[in-house]
């Protein structure tokens, strides 16, 4: 593999981000599958609101605003996830227009496909999530809507959408996906534009690391086939989410956990520690416990088992500074 060629790809992409930024107001377009949320907008004709997590998608000329949904066909769960529901949320929901539950077709094509969906509107959704949720008993809070759902109970059809319809933000989707196959096809890497996966790829070029496609059970390996854990994060706080046993196993199957910072809009690695999964996940299991404790001396259940850990564990777990930029 050609570094440089890499390189010269990745920092194309990245004007391409900065000329979008400057377009439409919308950034980091290459995190957290953005790029399926462009491609609803552009063939629904939305106008993307700037942000991530917290915000609304997209709204319509009148100023309406969107929520989108998407899985893709080659996904295990053909559903559409509520994730981390409060009453506040659910109530939110009535403010806006529609929530889009969409289908990404990224089986046998070259680029994923955006070709049915259901609009389901906002106060629609509201009532259906009131009811549905009373019974969910996760301290996740979290709830599958599927197409069943939609078509039974709510009485809607599924939308085709028109392919022949060309809009906004269609040259852009253009130059981007043009670029990605070309980064794919050098690292080895599919669909790094899911997730946080493009980042990844990134901090695996500074160590030599193949980063698996899609989600697998490890993140990176080396030459020698060692497996690797990945965090990536712009700050010096990385989140490790839902964990449970299952997952701390697994940890401890990879040789080194990978910590990394990032900056997202220069698409450079500034920081790269890399530190031992035993003392990791004996770390992590120290602070759920105190976390649960926390919580319980309150009256209240851990409803998501994150933790996070900081620049100061680090240091306590003598990881190791193998990068800087």
């Amino acid at each position: 593999m050609n570094n440089h060629d890499v390189n010269n790809l990745i920092k194309q992409l990245r004007q391409i981000q900065l000329d979008f930024y400057a377009t439409f107001g919308v950034t980091d377009i290459i995190t957290n599958s953005k790029i399926f949320e462009i491609l609803i907008a552009d063939s629904l004709d939305h106008n993307l609101i700037p942000g991530h997590s917290g915000s609304r998608d997209a709204k319509n000329e009148k100023g309406e605003e969107y929520e989108y949904k998407h899985y893709k066909e080659t996904s295990s769960n053909h559903t559409w996830t509520f994730n981390d529901f409060t009453d506040t949320t659910i109530s939110k929901l009535r403010n806006i227009r529609s929530v889009i539950f969409a289908h990404i077709n990224d089986k046998g094509v070259i680029f994923p496909i955006f070709d049915w969906y259901y609009e389901v509107p906002g106060h629609m959704m509201a009532d259906y999530l009131e009811k549905a949720t009373k019974k969910i008993t996760n301290n996740r809070k979290m709830i599958n809507v599927g197409p069943k759902q939609i078509e039974e109970r709510m009485r809607l059809k599924r939308i085709i959408v028109d392919k022949t319809k060309i809009g906004k933000y269609r040259l852009w989707i253009e130059k981007i996906v043009d670029i990605v196959l070309k980064i794919e096809d050098k690292v080895g890497t599919k669909g790094i534009l899911t997730s946080n996966k493009f980042w990844e790829v990134l901090v695996a070029l500074q160590l030599n690391h193949q980063v698996q496609s899609e989600q697998c059970k490890h993140d990176a390996e080396d030459k020698s086939g060692n497996c690797y854990e990945y965090k990536v994060a712009k700050g010096t706080t990385w989140s490790f989410q839902d964990i449970s046993n299952d997952v701390l196993k697994k940890y401890l199957s990879d040789k080194n956990i990978i910590l990394a910072t990032v900056d997202k809009e220069d698409f450079k690695v500034k920081n790269i520690f890399e530190a031992d999964t035993k003392k990791i996940v004996k770390l992590l299991r120290t602070k759920l416990k105190i976390k649960a404790k926390r919580y319980k001396e309150k009256g209240k259940e851990i409803r998501r088992k994150q933790i996070s850990l900081s620049k100061k564990d680090l240091q306590s777990t003598k990881a190791k500074l193998i990068y800087k930029d």
